[in-house]
């Protein structure tokens, strides 16, 4: 019979949690950078959810641009305390971030992301992280008010040094997914609602289409 002490270490095959500075170092991406997003809207009034696809652009570390380019083309920039929105067939708006905290929020947030500054990041958010480097998620809490009024909480899902999904979750309605990159390129109309979070989450069963296997 083992002794004791053997029997109560840890498997070897037990994997440390992931801390959020590891995380914040592996996704950090120097300006310029680009992205394709496949970002989720559900809603009751909704058959089925809303998808806007496109791509996010940091042309460099003081501009964040998003641009949509279906079902509709607009294009949003954020550049210091002011963003412009140019929707075709319309004349461009512009006005003060303190007008819009998500999109302030959207900035501050990316900005400290790609940068790889947890220091700018706690600034405004309560940070903490669970799971192992091979899959984990982290969750941002907004400090500003105004925010947190709107958004409870946003939470990143990621493998390894690739950030795959947004998730935003409002006080009231429904959550926002914002699935980046390999998620993004992977979704396809066959995924339904429940199917795109299984995505997001990073779930093994994820790349199966809805009520079938994969094949071969």
């Amino acid at each position: 019979m083992l002794p004791y002490s053997v029997l109560a270490q840890p498997a070897a095959t037990e994997r440390p949690a992931v801390e959020a500075g590891w995380i914040l170092e592996r996704i950090a991406r120097p300006a310029p950078v680009s992205t394709s997003f496949l970002e989720v809207r559900d809603s009751p009034m909704l058959k089925a959810p809303l998808r806007v696809s496109g791509e996010y652009q940091r042309p460099d570390d003081a501009t964040l641009v998003r641009e949509v380019q279906s079902p509709y083309r607009e294009t949003t920039t954020i550049r210091g305390d002011q963003a412009t929105i140019a929707r075709e067939g319309r004349a461009p708006r512009r006005f003060k971030l303190t007008r819009a905290p998500e999109l302030a929020a959207l900035q501050a947030s990316f900005g400290a992301l790609l940068g790889g500054d947890r220091v700018a990041l706690e600034r405004h958010y309560t940070v903490r992280s669970q799971g192992v480097r091979e899959r984990w998620i982290l969750t941002m809490a907004p400090k500003d008010a105004a925010l947190a009024a709107r958004v409870r909480e946003v939470a990143l899902y990621g493998r390894g040094a690739e950030l795959r999904c947004i998730e935003t979750r409002p006080v009231d309605g429904e959550i926002q997914r914002t699935l980046l990159a390999t998620a993004a390129r992977a979704a396809t109309p066959a995924h339904d609602g429940a199917a795109l979070a299984a995505l997001c989450h990073g779930e093994a069963n994820a790349a199966a289409a809805p009520g079938g296997g994969r094949n071969g």
